[in-house]
């Protein structure tokens, strides 16, 4: 690590991060609605964007710069293990163009902003509402967290901040800098401002890759020696236990198969993403998505060999997450780093904007709506909507600020379990209305309970509890991600209580959609957004 700033590296970190400061802000003035005062326009760019823009916003929105950071870095300490999330990127895309459109049907009949709102609307229940809305919530806010950890790795090898002995003030300062142009441009210019600071995120991440996997391997002596260097590394000392494996053993293959398949299937349970999807002007803008999305899976096939070229340069970092910042560092030029280090920080102020905006929405709809105000007007919704979207940032710098880093990644590992519990009432209410509503809940609430308890007694080197997301699978005694566990006890508890419940008549609840909303498209006619009646008082909601 070099002693002191890297003065040229971070002369061009500011200049990109101006550039984009200055893009989130004129952002207010593209395509500028005749109403701003709506949630519609705010939190969804007005379900404007076509198929490059969209494309932009997800692949913003889903390719973090904690992916940046952590892929590699899960390749750098275990080895190919951390390459679960190429396959896991590609399952994803046909998964979600079987459901994505039918979604982005119903909520445009509807006006339908959150899952929520289609989960209230389709099974006629606040309470299976509100559990889906506070799970989005919780299992959004470590995310956010972890876009300002990684902020915080580019700083730190970057040299800014001082050392350990530094006043926390001013160590943080460029942290809570960072934190404040980003929450100055999110509440002035809501979901447009990620999504033209999008375009460059992903320009600068596509160019750092494409000359990192050409310049690192020729200034490394090819991937002979790159590959030789992992190898030896994971291998571990003569007669001792090896500490890694350039592709998974017969004894983690369990593991990396249900933590990619369980991965996929929570991708597009997240808010965020949901709210990128939502803010597209047509079904058929998603449906070109999802066969153009792979291209990132590429990209992230090509970071994740960052992990290894680390090991072969010879990175040395106490925190893994520093390992690919550091690599930058000693390999490029200083003025490349620089752009290196943008690429990064950028990327995670795209995500950290969207995500804000869909929590915001989440409780602004389905918990200050629903419960708190019925007769909210769209203004105040939008209101408190950016007032809410403030308090979440707030709460991920002080969760950044105050706790041990780590923490922050296993909360992260925690709310992909919890997110995944969602899926039955989103997904299985986009195809069928045969799921009751009490048993969707149940199954919810039993795969919560069996996800959280299961994690917090997972241990690691540094933790006692909530130490990882994978455990012994009961009934077959392989060791396998939490979250697919806990999802498959939420849809047999679903499967046998919708059942028992049919058969007493228990009451369904009324359903607002009908069959045609499902393959609705914005130029059929008498396709409108509206708001749901029972955002308006309607009778139903449980």
């Amino acid at each position: 690590m070099k002693d002191g700033v890297n003065g040229v590296a971070l002369g061009v970190f500011i200049f990109f991060f101006l550039a984009v400061t200055v893009v989130g802000f004129m952002a207010a003035r593209w395509r500028k609605a005749e109403n701003e005062a709506s949630l519609d326009e705010w939190g969804l760019g007005g379900r404007s964007f076509g198929t490059w823009v969209t494309w932009f916003l997800l692949g913003g929105d889903l390719y973090t710069a904690y992916t940046f950071v952590a892929v590699p870095a899960a390749v750098y300490a275990a080895g190919a293990a951390g390459f679960f999330a190429v396959p896991y990127t590609i399952l994803v895309y046909p998964l979600i163009f079987t459901f994505l459109p039918r979604l982005w049907s119903v909520s445009h009949k509807h006006g339908y902003v959150t899952t929520s709102d289609f989960v209230r609307g389709r099974f006629g229940s606040k309470g299976l509402s509100l559990a889906v809305a506070v799970t989005g919530i919780l299992a959004t806010m470590p995310y956010i967290a972890l876009q300002l950890v990684g902020i915080q790795a580019v700083l730190d090898v970057m040299g800014v901040g001082g050392g350990e002995n530094t006043h926390w003030f001013i160590k943080d300062l460029p942290l809570l800098i960072a934190f404040a142009v980003l929450a100055a441009y999110t509440y002035s210019s809501g979901l447009r401002a990620p999504a033209l600071i999008a375009f460059v995120k992903d320009g600068l991440i596509y160019l750092v890759i494409a000359v990192a996997i050409i310049y690192i391997p020729i200034k490394l002596g090819g991937f002979d020696d790159i590959f030789a260097a992992a190898q030896e590394k994971f291998a571990g000392p003569p007669g001792g236990k090896p500490t890694g494996a350039l592709a998974p053993g017969v004894n983690g293959q369990w593991g990396y198969a249900t933590l990619a398949l369980g991965s996929a299937l929570a991708l597009f349970m997240y808010p965020h993403s949901i709210t990128a999807t939502l803010s597209s002007r047509s079904r058929n803008v998603i449906r070109r998505n999802t066969t153009i999305l792979p291209l990132y899976s590429l990209m992230l096939g090509l970071l994740a060999l960052l992990g290894f070229m680390a090991i072969a340069a010879g990175v040395k970092v106490d925190n893994g997450q520093l390992a690919i910042p550091q690599l930058f560092e000693d390999m490029f030029p200083d003025w490349f780093a620089g752009v290196a280090f943008a690429a990064i920080g950028i990327g995670a102020l795209v995500p950290a904007a969207i995500m804000s905006i869909a929590a915001a929405n989440l409780f602004t709809r389905n918990i200050y709506k629903d419960f708190l105000k019925p007769d909210a007007t769209p203004a105040q919704e939008t209101r408190v909507s950016k007032l809410v979207s403030l308090l979440v940032k707030v709460g991920a710098l002080a969760f950044v600020l105050t706790m041990d880093k780590t923490v922050a990644i296993n909360f992260q590992l925690l709310g992909g379990i919890w997110i995944l519990q969602t899926m039955p009432a989103l997904v299985g209410g986009l195809f069928t209305r045969w799921f009751h509503r009490w048993a969707l809940l149940a199954g919810w609430a039993v795969g919560m309970v069996y996800g959280t308890a299961a994690a917090y007694g997972v241990a690691s080197p540094t933790q006692a509890h909530f130490g990882g997301s994978s455990k012994e699978i009961p009934g077959i005694g392989e060791i396998g991600y939490i979250g697919l566990t806990a999802f498959v006890l939420n849809v047999v508890v679903t499967v046998v209580l919708t059942f028992v419940l049919n058969a007493v008549k228990a009451p369904a609840g009324v359903d607002e959609t009908a069959p045609g909303d499902y393959t609705a498209d914005a130029g059929d006619p008498g396709v409108k957004a509206q708001l749901p009646p029972a955002t308006a008082g309607a009778p139903g909601g449980h």
